[in-house]
């Protein structure tokens, strides 16, 4: 499967038959590599209702009739937009012929623009085998090595810009914490506030822990 950064905490998810976008935030974006009309999913993922995260879900759902997962208020909202929204909650799966999408614990604020207050989430996603753990923004926290106790995950898609998240260098206690064969940072270098060192950090997890670090440029992908 295909793993495809399109910019700041937005990935999207191939096989070439299934798309699975998450936090599809190209509107606005300076660093999106795509366009949010370029984009057919079968779903969209959410781990939060900030702007930045949100983003396009609306437009992009109702154009591609992409089912939605968000945690509950958040689909509520989105639900009252006519999207076809699953409603999970923390521990809640949601299960799609490609797989599943797990809700876990993220360390964050979340209100979306509209007002609604949501709690936000991390996402463990099982694609066709491959599992990936998109952190969320969240700051660095002990229960993240109880998300891959069960299975080893695969892919973990880790927030390290600060300011809003944690650092990159809490990013490699999280690493360490997470155990994933493969980490990809996000959520660094679109705004001032979160420019950061992605080289350092990959130096940094790989001399701490054995994973691997993939740095991805927008619009690059990484194949596992």
């Amino acid at each position: 499967m295909n793993v495809r950064f399109l910019g700041h905490a937005c990935f999207e998810l191939s096989d070439g038959d299934t798309r699975v976008l998450i936090d599809p935030f190209l509107t606005g974006n300076p660093k999106a590599a795509a366009s949010a009309e370029e984009q057919s999913p079968s779903a969209v993922l959410l781990t939060h209702g900030h702007h930045d995260h949100v983003g396009d879900t609306v437009a992009i759902a109702k154009r591609s009739g992409a089912k939605v997962v968000a945690i509950t208020e958040l689909a509520g909202e989105l639900g009252g937009e006519g999207l076809d929204a699953i409603d999970c909650n923390l521990g809640g799966t949601a299960t799609f012929d490609w797989g599943t999408v797990k809700l876990v614990p993220a360390w964050h604020t979340s209100t979306t623009p509209k007002g609604t207050v949501n709690t936000p989430a991390g996402l463990l996603v099982d694609f066709k085998g491959t599992l990936i753990y998109h952190l969320g923004d969240t700051c660095l926290f002990s229960d993240m090595q109880l998300v891959g106790r069960r299975r080893q995950i695969d892919i973990a898609l880790m927030c390290i810009g600060g300011h809003y998240t944690m650092d990159r260098f809490d990013a490699v206690d999280a690493a360490a914490f997470v155990g994933a064969r493969t980490v990809i940072p996000c959520h660094y270098g679109t705004f001032p506030p979160i420019e950061t060192d992605a080289a350092a950090f990959k130096a940094d997890v790989e001399s701490a822990t054995s994973s691997k670090v993939v740095i991805l440029e927008p619009g690059q992908s990484h194949q596992a």
